[in-house]
C-alpha cells in the first residue's frame, strides 16, 4: 500500500516554494518569460552574496504568471516559460526521493532544459556537501542535448566559438573574464548568480555547474525566440548600459609605458602633426609613486592638471591605469589595514599577491583593498577622486582587477563579507561600480577600462578588453571568439590589445605581419586601441633558430619602457597601411556610435556571431572566423600568415557588396576575394544604410 505523503508544495504569494528533504527550493517569477531559483539546506533560501540581478522582481514582471500544485508535483509559469517540479523515485538509489526541475516552453510544451542526476545513485540534481560554517559546496547538474549550441561565460582564451565540450573555472584570472551568464540555442538564456569560485562544464553527458562554497543556489533563467530576446531579457534584469561617450569610438593609443609627461604630449602632438586621428592616449602602471598611493609621481609628471587641459585642447582624451594593489609601504596602507579595508588571507603570511613596483629593492609582497566592504570602496575612491578626478581626469583603465592572486588560492582570502571562495568573481563588478557611481556624482561622462568583469558590468560603462596575450598567431585567433562570447555574455564594449602585449619585436617581418592583421581586426572591433609591450629597440633582432632575450632583467623593463608602438613605429609600409585603416575607423564613427546606441537600449552586442543577426545560419554557431560588426557589416578576419586571398561564405539571406571594390555576391555564395594588407574580407549588406557604404566608397 502506497503511504500518504505530505505535500512539498505552497503557492507563497505568487512564489512556489518545495520544502523536501531538508531543503528549501524556491522558483519565483523574475522579469518577463523568466523565473529565479533557488535552494538551500535548511528553512529559507538566502541572497548570495552579490547579485547580478538587480532588476526585474518578481513584482516587476508583465507577462501573466500561473501556479498549479498536486500531491507530487507543481508547477509555475511566468509567459513563455514553465518551471516544473516532480517528486522522482529511482529504485537502487542512495537517496530515493527527490523534487527535480523541468522547464518548458509554456506555449510548445517544448523542454527548454532539465536537472539530471550523474548516476542514478547519486548525488542528488542539487548536491550540498557541508562545509566550515554556514556554508556549502554546490553541484547543480542538468540534461545534455546533442543540438544543444551554448555562448557567453564572459572572455575565454581557449578559441572555440561554441562552448560545447568546453569544460571551464568559473575564476576570475588575467585574460580570462567570468560572466556566468550563457545563450542556448534551444531558446534560453542562463545566469548563474553566484560570485563563488567553481567550475562549469558542458559535457555530452551533462552539463554542471559547481561552487567550491556558497550559502545557496541562485540562477535565473528566461526563455526567448532567439537570442536578441535572450539578451535583452537579460539587460532587463541586470541593467542597461549607458551611452558610451563618442570620443571612444576612435583611436586609442596605448603601449607599456609612457614614462613621463613630456613623453606622452610629444607621442600626442605627433599624432596630430601627422594628421592621424587620435581620439585618447593612455597612461600605464608606474606612473604612480607607490602601489596604493593612488597618484602621479610629480618627478615625472610635474602637472597632469595642465597635461589634461592641454590633450584635450588638441581633442584627445587622458585615461589612466589604477590598480587595486596596497603596498606595505603606501601612505594609505596602516589607514586601510587598521580600518578594515584590506582583503586578509585565513592563514599564512596576510597578503595575496608579489608584484613588482617603484622599488629599488625589487618585488615586494601587496595586498588588495577590499571591494567587499563599502566602507573600503568609499575609502579608495576619495583617494582617487583627491589624486585623479580633481585634476581632470575622467577615465580609468582598472588593471589587475581579477583580483591577480598569486598564487590563486581564493578560499585563503578572507573578505568583509566571508572566505573568498563564496564571492571572489564579483570582485571586478563591486571594484567597477564604485568607480561610475563616483563619476556619476561628479558630474563626469568617464569610461572604464577593465581587465575582468563579472555579471551585470555592463551597466557600469565598462570596456573589457582580452588581457596580457602573446603576440602570435594562435593568441591572435583565440580573440575572435573571446570578443563574440563577450558579446553574448552581454559585455558588449569590448577589445584587444592590437598586436598582442608580450613578447612582440618591431624589427621582424613576421610581427609586422602580424600587427597589421592584427590592426585590421582592431579597426573592426567595437574598441579600437593600439597597446603592447614591444621589445625595445635597442635589443637585436633574434637570429632564426635563436631565441628571443630581452638583454636584461624583464622586471626592470617593465618598470622603465617597452619598444615604441605608434603607428609610424614599424617602418614606411606599414606606417601607410595603418594611416589608411585609421581613415576607415574614422569613417566608421557615425555607424558604430547606432551601434553602441542599439547595444545600450536592448542588449545587441556590437560584435555578434553570424546566427545573432541570421538565425537560419545554423552552422555558424562553430564559427569563429567570421563575425558581425553591427547588423550591416560582415569580418573576416585574416588570421595566418602569408595569406593574399580567402574564401568567405556569406549567410543566404542577403546580397552582399564586398567593401574593397564594390563587387556584388549573392546570399550563400563563397566569395573569393583578395586581401593585401590593409583589407581584410569586409562584406557590406546591399540592403544596409547608404551612409554605411558610403564610409568605404569614399576611400577607394
Amino acid at each position: 500500500m502506497k503511504k500518504n505523503m505530505t505535500c512539498p508544495f505552497t503557492d507563497e504569494k505568487g512564489v512556489l516554494v518545495a520544502r523536501f528533504l531538508g531543503e528549501t527550493l524556491q522558483i519565483e517569477p523574475w522579469g518577463d518569460n523568466a523565473v529565479r531559483v533557488r535552494a538551500r539546506p535548511g528553512a529559507d533560501v538566502v541572497e548570495p552574496h552579490v547579485s547580478a540581478l538587480t532588476r526585474g522582481g518578481a513584482l516587476n514582471q508583465k507577462s501573466s504568471v500561473a501556479i498549479a500544485i498536486s500531491p507530487d508535483s507543481a508547477s509555475i509559469t511566468n509567459g513563455r516559460i514553465t518551471a516544473n517540479l516532480k517528486v522522482i523515485e529511482r529504485y537502487g538509489a542512495e537517496i530515493k526521493r527527490e523534487v527535480t526541475i523541468q522547464f518548458l516552453r509554456s506555449d510548445t510544451g517544448e523542454e527548454l532544459l532539465a536537472e539530471t542526476r550523474s548516476h542514478f545513485a547519486g548525488p542528488k540534481t542539487r548536491n550540498f556537501r557541508g562545509q566550515a560554517g554556514n556554508s556549502w559546496k554546490l553541484e547543480t547538474t542538468f540534461k545534455s542535448y546533442d543540438d544543444e549550441h551554448l555562448h557567453g561565460l564572459g572572455q575565454p582564451q581557449h578559441g572555440k566559438a561554441d562552448l560545447k565540450g568546453v569544460s571551464t573555472t568559473l575564476m576570475q584570472q588575467n585574460a580570462h573574464a567570468v560572466i556566468p551568464f550563457v545563450v542556448s540555442s534551444r531558446g534560453y538564456g542562463f545566469l548563474w548568480n553566484n560570485p563563488a569560485v567553481g567550475r562549469c562544464e558542458f559535457a555530452s553527458n551533462l552539463t554542471r555547474w559547481t561552487a567550491d562554497a556558497t550559502p545557496g543556489m541562485d540562477y535565473w533563467i528566461t526563455a526567448g525566440d532567439n537570442s536578441r530576446e535572450i539578451l535583452s531579457a537579460y539587460h532587463d534584469v541586470t541593467g542597461h548600459s549607458p551611452d558610451i561617450p563618442d570620443w571612444a569610438l576612435g583611436f586609442w593609443q596605448c603601449k607599456l609605458r609612457y614614462r613621463t609627461q613630456d613623453e606622452l604630449i610629444s607621442v600626442a602632438r605627433e599624432y596630430k602633426r601627422r594628421n592621424l586621428p587620435l581620439s585618447c592616449i593612455v597612461i600605464d602602471f608606474f606612473h604612480w609613486t607607490k602601489q596604493g598611493d593612488w597618484k602621479f609621481d610629480l618627478n615625472e609628471w610635474p602637472d597632469p592638471k595642465k597635461m589634461v587641459e592641454e590633450l584635450r585642447s588638441i581633442g584627445v582624451e587622458v585615461m589612466v591605469s589604477v590598480w587595486p594593489t596596497v603596498s606595505l609601504t603606501s601612505e594609505n596602507y596602516r589607514t586601510m589595514l587598521e580600518g578594515g579595508m584590506l582583503l586578509q588571507t585565513e592563514r599564512g603570511v596576510p597578503a595575496v599577491v608579489s608584484l613588482i613596483d617603484k622599488d629599488p629593492f625589487g618585488p615586494a609582497t601587496f595586498n588588495y583593498y577590499d571591494a567587499f566592504n563599502p566602507e573600503a570602496r568609499d575609502f579608495h575612491w576619495s583617494v582617487i577622486k583627491r589624486n585623479y578626478v580633481d585634476l581632470g581626469i575622467d577615465h580609468f583603465w582598472i588593471d589587475a582587477c581579477e583580483p591577480e592572486m598569486r598564487p590563486a588560492h581564493p578560499e585563503n582570502v578572507r573578505t568583509h563579507l566571508g572566505n573568498g571562495a563564496e564571492m571572489m568573481s564579483a570582485y571586478p563588478m563591486l571594484h567597477e561600480k564604485r568607480f561610475r557611481e563616483g563619476l556619476h556624482e561628479e558630474g563626469r561622462d568617464g569610461v572604464l577600462l577593465c581587465r575582468s568583469a563579472w555579471a551585470g558590468s555592463h551597466a557600469h560603462g565598462v570596456i573589457l578588453w582580452s588581457g596580457d596575450i602573446w603576440s602570435n598567431w594562435e593568441w591572435f585567433r583565440n580573440q575572435i571568439a573571446a570578443g563574440l562570447h563577450s558579446g553574448m555574455s552581454g559585455l558588449g564594449w569590448w577589445t584587444t590589445d592590437i598586436g598582442g602585449f608580450y613578447d612582440g619585436h618591431g624589427g621582424t617581418p613576421e610581427f609586422r605581419e602580424l600587427l597589421v592583421r592584427w590592426f585590421e581586426f582592431g579597426v573592426f572591433s567595437p574598441i579600437c586601441r593600439l597597446h603592447g609591450f614591444r621589445i625595445p629597440d635597442e635589443v637585436p633582432v633574434p637570429k632564426p633558430g635563436d631565441a628571443l632575450t630581452y638583454g636584461e632583467d624583464t622586471v626592470r623593463l617593465f618598470i622603465e619602457s617597452g619598444g615604441s608602438n605608434e603607428v609610424w613605429s614599424y617602418g614606411e609600409e606599414v606606417e601607410a597601411v595603418l594611416t589608411k585603416l585609421l581613415e576607415v575607423r574614422e569613417a566608421l564613427r557615425p555607424y558604430l556610435k547606432q551601434c553602441f546606441a542599439e547595444f545600450a537600449k536592448t542588449g545587441a552586442p556590437v560584435m555578434a556571431p553570424i546566427f545573432y543577426h541570421f538565425e537560419d545560419e545554423i552552422e555558424s554557431h562553430d564559427d569563429a572566423d567570421r563575425y558581425m560588426l553591427g547588423p550591416d557589416l560582415l569580418i573576416a578576419p585574416v588570421l595566418d600568415a602569408n595569406t593574399e586571398s580567402m574564401k568567405v561564405a556569406l549567410p543566404k539571406a542577403e546580397k552582399w557588396i564586398h567593401a574593397w571594390t564594390g563587387n556584388v555576391f549573392d546570399g550563400g555564395d563563397i566569395a573569393d576575394v583578395k586581401c593585401p594588407w590593409g583589407q581584410c574580407p569586409v562584406f557590406i549588406r546591399q540592403t544596409a544604410d547608404l551612409k554605411t557604404h558610403n564610409a568605404f566608397t569614399a576611400l577607394n
